[in-house]
């Protein structure tokens, strides 16, 4: 299985308007130019946005800020009127829409009424979920919300497996979610949402990718990705997760532990397309600033475009240009790491 496939390419396609594509033009000049000439300009809104809809979570992951309850800032739940808000600035520009940052979407009550909302304004939307509250219920709710890409993590084929690194999680209750989402996407004669296993391959769960894959046609799941980790103390890795498969390593092994792989050349794309919006409106430059320490601006300040033109984010991109390894969340950032399978 691959990560593009054609009936969703196709659909993602038909949200692509003039103005969004002249936007994604100009954003993708302005990036090729800075990278060029190592000045920063941003020509254009963003192509696409991260939008978190809580910090809560009821899993507790081993190497995830909200699993580990590790976040310095508070917890809470993206509010509607806000969200609405936000968007009517942004969705004559914006291609893609990610609900999801950190924490568990479908814990936020009103999680599928802002995926309707983004969906009338024609925004190909997306989500990542644990699957544990996609009940039958939630599930039907979701087709009708116009969902058009749904992650499922599911970390090990075998409960002794899963629990390792989505502790406190039973993989029945992911099982359960996936067929409720087929089941309902069959029954109201829907194509979406795409329904995609992400694989988290880590040492515990490294023999089972063949079986994941199985597992996914079996159901009728759509698409399965694997996906590298992060380790955050990856010099010593204590939760033993790096895996021995290099292929789907983000670090190589030396005498002394691990060291990452990554080149961090003095650029990233996502910089310049893809920025993060927490539950409380804080703008953070892109997804690997898991705490938002990096904050661009406050939203319930400032417009969405007075903080993407603003003296705080062109200082950033600066930095970033003249020395990406000096910035701490560049530091395990996976770009050009990652494996889909």
């Amino acid at each position: 299985m691959s990560r593009f496939n054609r009936k969703d390419v196709r659909n993602m396609l038909g949200k692509l308007t003039w103005r969004r594509g002249w936007n994604a033009a100009k954003v993708l000049g302005s990036y090729y130019y800075s990278k060029w000439t190592g000045k920063p300009v941003q020509w254009g809104m963003p192509v696409s946005i991260s939008f978190e809809p809580t910090t809560s979570c009821n899993l507790r992951c081993p190497e995830c800020p909200s699993g580990l309850r590790a976040f310095t800032r508070p917890t809470g739940m993206l509010q509607r009127d806000f969200f609405r808000e936000t968007i009517d600035q942004l969705h004559r520009e914006l291609f893609y829409l990610v609900f999801y940052f950190q924490g568990e979407p479908y814990l936020n009550p009103a999680f599928l009424d802002m995926v309707k909302y983004a969906s009338e304004k024609k925004i190909y939307t997306a989500t990542s979920t644990n699957a544990h509250y996609l009940t039958e219920q939630n599930a039907r709710r979701t087709v009708e919300s116009g969902l058009d890409r749904l992650i499922i993590s599911i970390d090990g084929t075998t409960q002794d497996v899963y629990e390792q690194y989505r502790v406190g999680g039973r993989l029945e209750k992911v099982l359960a979610g996936a067929r409720n989402i087929v089941q309902a996407k069959r029954e109201m004669k829907s194509s979406t949402p795409f329904v995609i296993f992400q694989f988290l391959v880590v040492k515990p769960n490294e023999h089972q990718i063949d079986e994941v894959r199985q597992l996914a046609e079996e159901i009728g799941v759509d698409d399965v990705w694997l996906k590298t980790a992060q380790i955050y103390d990856y010099e010593n890795d204590p939760n033993r997760l790096i895996p021995t498969l290099d292929r789907f390593s983000r670090y190589r092994k030396t005498g002394k532990g691990y060291e990452f792989k990554g080149k961090l050349s003095n650029h990233c794309w996502r910089l310049w397309h893809d920025p993060v919006i927490t539950w409380d409106g804080l703008v953070a430059p892109c997804c690997f600033d898991k705490d938002a320490s990096h904050r661009m601006g406050d939203l319930k300040q400032q417009s969405f475009r007075e903080i993407w033109k603003s003296p705080v984010y062109r200082t950033f991109r600066t930095q970033l240009l003249k020395g990406r390894k000096e910035i701490d969340i560049c530091a395990n950032c996976s770009e050009g790491t990652r494996v889909w399978g």
